[in-house]
């Protein structure tokens, strides 16, 4: 093959070899943006856990509350057929405002009567446990980054005192409606976290 001929091959490879390829953007860090696969999962690999409960908050927290907290009577139920392992449930609930424990201005509580017992309900601004991001269904299998999913709880607990009205002794002895978040351990209801909070009209 002459030195033309050769000339003549190798520009049709190169013509070929740019045809076949897409040109991609490249992002500030020089790493490519790919297209999003419409067939993948929801990731949240690339978002804090602040972003992840704010943006998930109406969707797969106050949207699942609404349609499966359970009421005193279900709740009352569920814990007398405890499951072998801790389970996290919504719950929606009126009732007189038994106490304000406001010992500790960053964790402030209600206590309310649920089915002949005192519980807890915790109002922030510093809320504790995963009772939220359990009972909004999130998995740890959902992340490939573990300490994204334990600090998810964090998150939560933080989103959910910005949305709760801040309460003092002059709720002592009112009707209040709350819908919480609670872990229920051993036929006990622990770690309940109020998502919606508001003081009855009388």
């Amino acid at each position: 093959m002459s030195l033309k001929q050769w000339g003549a091959a190798l520009t049709g490879c190169a013509a070929l070899l740019l045809t076949a390829c897409t040109v991609v953007d490249l992002d500030a860090d020089g790493k490519p943006i790919l297209p999003a696969d419409p067939n993948a999962k929801a990731s949240f690999d690339n978002q804090t856990p602040q972003q992840i409960a704010q943006q998930t908050w109406q969707t797969r927290v106050l949207d699942t509350a609404t349609q499966h907290a359970l009421d005193p009577a279900a709740l009352a139920t569920q814990l007398k057929t405890p499951s072998a392992t801790p389970q996290s449930v919504f719950v929606r609930l009126t009732g007189k405002v038994e106490k304000v424990d406001s010992s500790n201005e960053r964790e402030q509580k209600l206590v309310m009567i649920v089915n002949g017992q005192p519980l807890e309900i915790q109002s922030g601004p510093v809320m504790r446990g995963n009772a939220i991001r359990d009972a909004a269904g999130f998995r740890f299998e959902e992340f490939t980054n573990q300490v994204q999913f334990a600090q998810l709880s964090r998150a939560f607990n933080r989103e959910a005192a910005t949305h709760l009205p801040k309460v003092d002794d002059s709720w002592n002895g009112k009707t209040a409606s709350v819908v919480f978040a609670t872990t229920l351990t051993n036929g006990k209801a622990d770690e309940a976290a109020a998502l919606k909070l508001k003081q009855e009209t009388p």
